[in-house]
């Protein structure tokens, strides 16, 4: 599952990130995969955590663990796949982290953008080989597209 770290069983943490090309939330994962990777309870990961009552988002803390930018109390605590693994190797002294980057399956507007880039490519490609041959109609237009009118 993308965006979720797996805990061998040597003890190795393994983190997975989807990499779609930015960090959304879908990249993030919850307390309760932050217990199946780090192999602890639910209430020790919240001991872990980097909460504060009267803080939303407390500052960072290297001896805790660290959960991404809420705007409201009542959101759930995500945590960055990296955070993770940063505090399974420093605090808890898991040996041997290792963050994987996967790539996310593409979804329909991946394919839709990837197509219309295709087909823009093409076209660029035809227009530069007609302006090559010197076709009567690409030399008449202007950089802008619009046609030349001779002058008067």
């Amino acid at each position: 599952m993308p965006g979720m770290e797996l805990l061998d069983e040597m003890g190795q943490l393994h983190a997975t990130d989807a990499a779609a090309g930015g960090e959304g939330a879908d990249n993030l994962i919850g307390i309760d995969d932050v217990q199946k990777a780090l192999n602890r309870s639910r209430a020790s990961v919240y001991r872990y955590t980097n909460t504060d009552p009267r803080n939303l988002n407390p500052p960072f803390n290297p001896r805790k663990l660290n959960p991404e930018y809420r705007s409201d109390q009542k959101e759930p605590l995500l945590f960055h796949p990296n955070e993770v693994a940063r505090f399974a190797r420093d605090v808890l002294r898991i040996k041997e982290v290792t963050v994987e980057v996967l790539n996310s399956p593409s979804t329909a507007t991946q394919q839709l953008l990837s197509s219309i880039l295709d087909e823009l490519r093409t076209i660029r490609s035809r227009l530069d080989q007609m302006e090559s041959l010197g076709s009567p109609a690409i030399s008449r237009l202007e950089p802008g597209g619009h046609q030349a009118r001779p002058a008067a």
